[in-house]
């Protein structure tokens, strides 16, 4: 089977790197058709007029090659703008969506940059509907995300599937051995999604325990009023990010109350889950959809800063709890998520839509 992956999608992005290495070891081959426009970039959503430009350059090149070599084109995240350009250089063969997030949910009703009735927000609305739309099958990362794009855009249900997100497994692999002195991570962007109040208030309520922050964001000033137990990192390396996590005595999830917070799995859970270190994270229809609390990892209701507390002073006061918790993470992890099994169930997603 041959798949090109189409677009101006973020090459290094973790959701789109894994899905290549997916693909790949389920034995298909992977060409690629990339115009980096966001590549490099922490947040593809920080740009500004120069890159507008130059994904507007990038568009009309791509568009201007078909391709007759291909059993599938598959457009990765941020890939909003290229549903028009994939469509034309595939020639007819099916064009596969994998779009992590929608605009409209994500910059108006997640992080606000826009006011609902504003023509940004509008003209997100107008872009994300033609790229679900136009997709012939789209990709969603949880069933609750499924559900949100069936009913926001309308889409038929047998034209949308679900691939859980999984962890790139060159760089996170279980420790070897339990972390002392103990300390909690959040690594991540610094975004209402995210729960950073929570995180912090929490780290007010076990003072005896450190918290550690690595990110940045729009709620980076919050860290001014951050408890002493709690020390911020901007940013590390995405390569040393797996000796980080491995350090760390519990990983963070994410603790917003949004609804979008209610229908995703972040990144940083697989990579928790992947390095067999016990994850805590909110109790959501999406979390529960992989995960059980109290088994796999520790499940605290969104936005509640003493359940979040009582959860890490458990883990931090209980190692052995905290080792079970972290070993039946990375089972569940290696029965669910892993690239092995990944790469299965893309394979047969788009073997389904092949020509």
């Amino acid at each position: 089977m041959h798949v090109l992956t189409f677009g101006t999608y973020q090459r290094d992005y973790p959701r789109n790197a894994q899905v290549r290495s997916c693909l790949r070891l389920a034995g298909v081959e992977v060409v690629e058709r990339h115009a980096p426009i966001w590549d490099g970039r922490r947040d593809a959503w920080s740009a500004g007029l120069g890159t507008l430009a130059r994904l507007l350059a990038a568009e009309s090149r791509l568009a201007f090659r078909t391709t007759s070599d291909t059993d599938v084109v598959l457009v990765g995240y941020p890939g909003h703008f290229d549903l028009p350009a994939a469509r034309r250089a595939a020639n007819g063969r099916p064009v596969v969506f994998d779009p992590l997030v929608s605009l409209f949910d994500t910059l108006v009703g997640d992080r606000r940059r826009f006011r609902a009735r504003s023509l940004a927000a509008r003209a997100l609305h107008a872009v994300d509907r033609a790229a679900f739309r136009g997709a012939d099958f789209v990709v969603a990362d949880t069933a609750a995300q499924a559900a949100f794009y069936i009913d926001r855009f309308e889409l038929p249900p047998d034209r949308v599937g679900v691939c859980l997100v999984g962890a790139e497994e060159r760089l996170f692999s279980p420790r070897s051995a339990p972390v002392t002195p103990f300390h909690a991570l959040f690594v991540g962007k610094l975004i209402p999604l995210h729960g950073l109040d929570t995180i912090l208030a929490a780290a007010g309520l076990a003072p005896e325990i450190p918290f550690r922050i690595v990110g940045s964001g729009q709620l980076e000033p919050e860290l001014a009023s951050a408890p002493a137990n709690a020390t911020h990192i901007p940013w590390i390396d995405y390569e040393q990010l797996p000796s980080v996590l491995r350090s760390a005595g519990c990983a963070l999830g994410i603790f917003g109350a949004s609804a979008k917070a209610a229908r995703v799995i972040p990144n940083k859970a697989y990579q928790a889950l992947a390095c067999a270190v016990p994850l805590v994270t909110a109790d959501t229809p999406a979390t529960r959809e992989l995960l059980t609390d109290g088994e796999d990892a520790l499940l605290v209701p969104p936005g509640d800063p003493r359940a979040l507390a009582d959860a890490v002073s458990l883990l931090a006061g209980d190692a052995e709890t905290a080792r079970r918790i972290g070993a039946a993470g990375r089972a569940t992890y290696e029965r669910r998520a892993s690239e092995a099994v990944l790469g299965g169930h893309w394979r047969a997603l788009l073997e389904h839509l092949a020509p």
